[in-house]
């Protein structure tokens, strides 16, 4: 049997060799949507190639993921020297990459997020959070928003209110929602004078009304990425702390996305300056390879590891991911890629509102530093949803040689999600801003 690759007998007959995509049909599990018309082959700095050569911009970083760029040297490096000496242990055993990567995180972090767990996936770092929020506060109900996107595990999807609910039966005892603020569509008031204290206000009123008691957690990104890219205004958070502790509630802030400086901060909640009770990491931590972390106050770990809190996984604590970890934050400091984020978003920015201007289809362009959204709609008067404009502008970009991810929720336009990696050059923003409006003007004709 040939596992990989055509094999000899692919020449034994005149039948044409099946395509990858065409061998998915009869071998993959569809996970969610389709698969895109691009099969990659290898990747390198901003850019995806097939088998043939042709190239793509990496305008998502992957799974907004990869933020140093596809095969960075410094990971290659570092993956290489790991998974010769160690890379995999029994889940109690500790090893140097593990005990250096929690430190050099809570160098990172201000005081009262000085204990590390790390992990592998996105998911399971919001589980161990929600599940140490639960035995510490003795609570058990969860609050998020209507728009959020936490995990497809137990406790991660049941605060997960953007996608993927219906039709698996009851979600986890407790959950609530709010809604996140939207500027483009308020729902307190018009845009000019949107008044998101008091939409926040009346959410936590109807929470005291719906809870029994028990509140626990509140879940939040400080920008809802597959919630349309909403970012929170200066204060919420600040105005979210204060609603949390009155309640006696923590408040779980999920980088993912905005961690490591990709908003051109090191943490995006640090602009509010609060500091949550927990703090959770996953894709940009790895940039590009599975590892996550919990990070929480040594009083709250005291106060679980006495109540007897257990989190055993197969990959926790392991030290191949965590040299890589390692490696990204010191790549990051290294080469001030905080500060380049912040720079190239500013230039990416500017582009984006220059399509908002000239055509009447991009109604919205919003987000922080290189994690910006673009909303499609049918024409900025009427904000009308457009997810058919959407997708065709999208599948022109791939056609055009930009890879780009967007996403369309009820009552919203489709948003492209708009994250290449802190190292993306100027030129090659320009190039992916060229394809953009390309690819813009191909959808009408």
């Amino acid at each position: 049997m040939v596992l990989i690759g055509d094999g000899p007998q692919a020449t034994s007959t005149s039948l044409p060799t099946p395509t990858v995509l065409e061998r998915a049909q009869t071998s993959l599990i569809r996970y969610g949507g389709t698969f895109s018309s691009f099969v990659a082959d290898r990747a390198e700095g901003s850019f995806l190639y097939d088998r043939n050569g042709r190239r793509v911009l990496d305008f998502t970083s992957g799974q907004m993921s990869a933020i140093l760029g596809h095969s960075h040297p410094d990971i290659v490096a570092t993956v290489r020297q790991s998974m010769g000496t160690l890379a995999h242990l029994f889940s109690g055993m500790l090893s140097e990459p593990v005990v250096q990567l929690a430190e050099a995180l809570t160098a990172l972090t201000p005081p009262g997020l000085d204990r590390v767990l790390l992990l592998s996936t996105g998911a399971e770092s919001n589980e161990a959070a929600l599940k140490m929020a639960r035995l510490a506060t003795g609570g058990h109900e969860v609050v998020g928003f209507a728009q959020s996107w936490h995990g497809m595990t137990g406790g991660a999807a049941a605060a997960t209110y953007s996608a993927a609910r219906r039709g698996y039966g009851p979600m986890g005892v407790g959950g609530m929602a709010i809604m996140a603020p939207s500027f483009y569509r308020p729902t307190f008031g018009q845009a000019a004078d949107y008044d998101w204290q008091a939409e926040l206000d009346y959410g936590f009123e109807l929470i005291d009304r719906q809870s029994t008691g028990a509140l626990a957690a509140f879940i939040a990104e400080p920008i809802l990425s597959a919630g349309g890219i909403l970012d929170l205004p200066v204060g919420y958070l600040k105005a979210l702390k204060t609603h949390c502790a009155a309640r006696g509630m923590m408040l779980i802030m999920d980088e993912a996305q905005t961690g490591l400086g990709r908003t051109g901060e090191m943490f995006a909640f640090s602009r509010d300056e609060i500091v949550p009770d927990f703090l959770t990491l996953s894709k940009t931590l790895g940039a590009g390879l599975p590892l996550s972390a919990v990070l929480t106050s040594a009083e709250i770990e005291e106060q679980c590891h006495e109540r007897g809190f257990v989190f055993y996984t197969t990959h926790v604590s392991d030290p191949l991911p965590a040299a890589v970890g390692l490696t990204v934050l010191e790549v990051i400091l290294r080469d001030q890629l905080v500060k380049r984020a912040e720079s190239a978003g500013i230039k990416l920015r500017q582009g984006l509102e220059s399509l908002q201007a000239e055509f009447d289809c991009v109604g919205d362009v919003r987000g922080r530093g290189l994690l910006l959204g673009m909303e499609i709609v049918l024409d900025k008067q009427t904000k009308t949803p457009a997810p058919d404009l959407g997708d065709r502008i999208t599948q022109n970009a791939l056609d055009l040689g930009l890879s780009m991810n967007i996403v369309n929720l009820p009552g919203m336009g489709g948003t492209f999600r708009i994250a290449p990696p802190l190292t993306v050059s100027d030129q090659e923003i320009e190039l992916g801003l060229s394809i953009l409006r390309d690819a813009i003007i191909q959808a009408f004709n």
